[in-house]
């Protein structure tokens, strides 16, 4: 005889992978248990083609959904909130970026640049080639010259909070993959979020003091370049009335603002959950912790042997030396692990 009790039941949600992903559909009501069925997530044929290289990151951000996709929509704030990381332009700002919205819906959209592409697939997916047409991406089994691809997930989190779950797909230069460890791309792609990250959330502010409905009034968005962001912030109005819906009821009240440090801490939001940099972690710690036991054992070592074992002035001298590295290579490496799994500034003055 089976014996069941609602103290110890667990809701049962509709599920799938795809693309090494899982992805679930938040509602147990027995309608919704096909779900995934009549409509699976955005499949993207480059993530599994074993022609190209490139892991996944993830990342929690202290800003919401909509102005994370805002800003993955916004190409000409890469030079300028990126400055010192990625493309430079000339003083004066370059030129134009051109693109034509297509198939805008309820699914989201396409932009058409001069040199590529980009996709918003409803509501979390956006991906797409600056360098490619979305046909020649579609080109299956046929030979493929160079090329990388843009992958972004964005997940809602909590009003003021998202995860960015990232990857760039790329079929050159594969070889790189099997000698550089994932965490070491994580470095400048964590730098890169650093970027921007406390602008977003005061913008993210300055929104909420407008209210989204007037999310124009905060900004100034007069060129091309602007197109996606503004395809973005329609669809968002349009089919979501400027706003996320929460499981729970919520006054969409954004939490306040952190001190700079936990705004961009990154144990926490990345580290802890990335397996390759938690792992890189551990073994940077061990090493810190081993090089500082080698100089306190050399430096008792000399003051042990009295002269007995260590003659020599030079040998005394390289004896010393070699305490003094032992040490500085510890400091040097534990400043490494505070920049670059917990906490660096960003200041844009300086860049």
């Amino acid at each position: 005889m089976l014996h069941k009790s609602s103290k110890a039941c667990v809701a049962s949600y509709p599920c799938v992978v795809q693309n090494s992903i899982l992805w679930f559909y938040p509602r147990s009501e027995p309608e919704h248990s096909d779900v995934l069925q009549r409509k699976r997530p955005p499949y993207i044929p480059e993530l599994d083609d074993p022609s190209f290289v490139g892991g996944y990151g993830v990342r929690d951000l202290p800003y919401g959904y909509d102005v994370l996709l805002e800003n993955l929509n916004d190409p000409a704030h890469v030079p300028y909130a990126h400055k010192g990381l990625m493309l430079e332009f000339d003083e004066e700002g370059g030129g134009p970026i051109r693109m034509k919205i297509e198939e805008a819906n309820i699914d989201g959209f396409r932009s058409l640049q001069e040199k590529g592409y980009f996709k918003f697939v409803a509501p979390c997916t956006f991906y797409g080639s600056p360098f490619r047409t979305e046909a020649e991406d579609g080109q299956g089994k046929k030979k493929q010259p160079p090329t990388v691809m843009l992958v972004f997930l964005s997940i809602p989190v909590a009003p003021g909070r998202s995860r960015l779950i990232w990857s760039f797909p790329r079929n050159f230069g594969v070889w790189m993959d099997r000698i550089i460890p994932r965490w070491y791309y994580h470095i400048g792609q964590n730098t890169v979020l650093d970027s921007d990250i406390y602008m977003l959330h005061i913008e993210e502010r300055n929104f909420a003091a407008a209210g989204l409905d007037n999310w124009q009034k905060a900004c100034y968005v007069p060129t091309s370049s602007d197109t996606m962001i503004i395809a973005f912030r329609n669809w968002f109005r349009k089919y979501c009335k400027n706003q996320v819906g929460w499981a729970t009821q919520t006054a969409n009240q954004l939490p306040p603002t952190p001190t700079k440090d936990q705004l961009m801490e990154r144990y926490w939001s990345h580290v802890m959950q990335c397996t390759s940099c938690s792992a890189a972690l551990k073994g940077m710690r061990a090493l810190e912790v081993a090089l500082q036991v080698a100089s306190v054992a050399v430096v008792g070592f000399l003051a042990v042997a009295k002269g007995a074992l260590v003659t020599s002035v030079a040998h005394r001298a390289a004896v010393v030396a070699a305490a003094v590295m032992c040490f500085a290579a510890s400091r040097w490496l534990a400043d490494f692990i505070e920049k670059t799994f917990y906490f660096q500034d960003y200041v844009h003055a300086y860049k």
